[in-house]
């Protein structure tokens, strides 16, 4: 209850503020040097929780088998995983270990470790990782959080009275 509580209160802050409507445009490389914007995959009609991670953030390598069981269960459905690495390109060969060795079967994009960068997600000033955005079947930015998150986390969320009349008011 504490962490519906917490989501809620995510959820307020960004749906009640305007301009996080719609999916966001950021250009970024995926793991072969090719460029792949974000839009790509959300606003698509599926839940997208987008996890922000680090090849050496010490939660993100305790926590991040959460989004592989999430999106393992939820991509043939109604949800999907979508990595951000801010290790940059300078460190790619290190994000890549990281995607190898925590089994990331979700798509995975590189982002340098810039503001400018995250701000575009629609949530302010980046913090640090792990970050997680959680976008509306139709691309609305509608939660974020900063730190561990677990399957029922997003789960619970997605199920809760305040995503669902999000929806409703995406929808109009």
């Amino acid at each position: 209850m504490v962490k519906r509580h917490r989501w809620w209160m995510i959820f307020v802050l960004l749906f009640a503020v305007p301009g996080f409507a719609g999916s966001p445009d950021i250009m970024l490389k995926d793991f072969n040097g090719s460029d792949s914007n974000v839009n790509e995959y959300i606003g698509k009609g599926k839940w997208v929780v987008v996890a922000v991670w680090a090849h050496d953030c010490h939660v993100c390598n305790q926590e991040i088998h959460h989004m592989v069981f999430f999106h393992d269960e939820h991509k043939d459905k109604d949800a999907i995983v979508l990595g951000v690495s801010v290790d940059g390109i300078a460190k790619k060969d290190k994000a890549r270990q990281f995607v190898e060795r925590h089994g990331l079967g979700f798509p995975n994009l590189i982002a340098e470790p810039e503001q400018a960068v995250m701000m575009k997600f629609g949530a302010g000033s980046f913090v640090g990782t792990p970050t997680y955005y959680i976008f509306s079947p139709g691309g609305t930015l509608l939660a974020q959080n900063i730190g561990p998150v677990t399957q029922e986390d997003i789960e619970a969320f997605m199920q809760s009275d305040a995503a669902k009349s999000a929806l409703a008011a995406e929808r109009g």
